[in-house]
């Protein structure tokens, strides 16, 4: 599939919600933001701050945080609410860069980062998914800063068992996965993913290494009921993950998915409570809630639960 820049609009737009005070974020840190994004670019590497355009990254580069992705800038999935470059293997270069791994440990030191958080595009065009090139990068982030904390945020390798447990080897703290949202929307939000495979990843991921914490994030605003919110919840227990991230869904550019609606702070309150209730660690919800956003403070709180 071409790059997404050059293509038609994913959806047909009609007229959207107006975007509520509590759903937004100023952007005021630019000194901070410019200063960090030369220096990624002086390495080649990429964020998801950045790609994915999140609302937090004024705050979050202030504060000298990021989430750095990685095997490259263009996925090869088109998931409708992701502004991350599309391309296809088969038109484009998309050779990965053997020094990113070095480059992202180089990154993370130079940040002086106690808490990295390591995600990356899709990538269905390399054999393993990726996902050496995945544990490479992990092994030398831990090498450089043997004291901080590894999250990893992981796509689903097509289901590939083997792949997940190659980066879980690696020995990262915390392994995510997202489930992005309901089973009922998933032909038009992930088509090209199956949520009874995202849930198998989380399962095998804590059977596989039941030592590390497990972690899953979902969108709401996209047309999903309560009720459907409180299932995905239940499944996501029901695969023993510690600690789910609830969040708006924001549209990106006019090419994503529109929003549905705005969901209130006190409704993301709710998915809160029903979520403790059923046993999670921690459970992170509210309009500008990210799968990274506050990954450390996130971690330190399950930990103590």
């Amino acid at each position: 599939m071409p790059s997404c820049r050059n293509s038609e609009p994913l959806v047909q737009l009609g007229e959207r919600p107006r975007l509520p005070e509590w759903a937004r974020k100023s952007a005021t840190h630019f000194e901070s933001l410019n200063q960090l994004k030369s220096e990624l670019r002086a390495l080649n590497l990429h964020t998801v701050c950045e790609s994915a355009r999140c609302p937090n990254i004024h705050e979050c580069f202030h504060r000298g945080a990021a989430t750095f992705m990685i095997l490259g800038n263009l996925c090869t999935r088109g998931c409708g609410f992701c502004s991350v470059p599309k391309a296809n293997p088969r038109i484009h270069d998309m050779r990965l860069d053997a020094a990113e791994p070095a480059n992202v440990a180089r990154m993370a030191a130079s940040m002086k980062l106690r808490y990295v958080v390591i995600t990356s595009v899709n990538r269905d065009d390399l054999e393993d998914g990726g996902s050496e090139h995945f544990a490479a990068t992990v092994r030398e982030v831990k090498r450089a800063l043997p004291a901080a904390r590894v999250e990893v945020l992981t796509p689903d390798f097509k289901g590939d068992m083997s792949a997940v447990a190659r980066v879980l080897d690696a020995g990262p703290h915390v392994f995510n996965h997202n489930m992005e949202t309901a089973p009922r929307l998933y032909r038009r939000v992930r088509p090209q993913a199956n949520y009874r495979q995202s849930l198998d990843v989380l399962r095998f991921a804590r059977q596989y290494r039941p030592d590390v914490m497990t972690k899953s994030g979902f969108m709401a605003g996209l047309g999903e009921t309560p009720d459907e919110v409180e299932l995905l919840l239940l499944d996501l227990r029901a695969q023993d993950v510690d600690v789910a991230t609830i969040g708006q869904y924001l549209q990106p550019t006019r090419r994503n998915l529109p929003v549905a609606e705005y969901v209130t702070p006190a409704q993301f309150e709710k998915y809160r409570e029903f979520g403790l209730s059923l046993g999670f660690r921690m459970v992170f919800s509210g309009p500008l809630v990210r799968s990274s956003y506050m990954a450390d403070l996130v971690n330190e709180q399950a930990a103590r639960a």
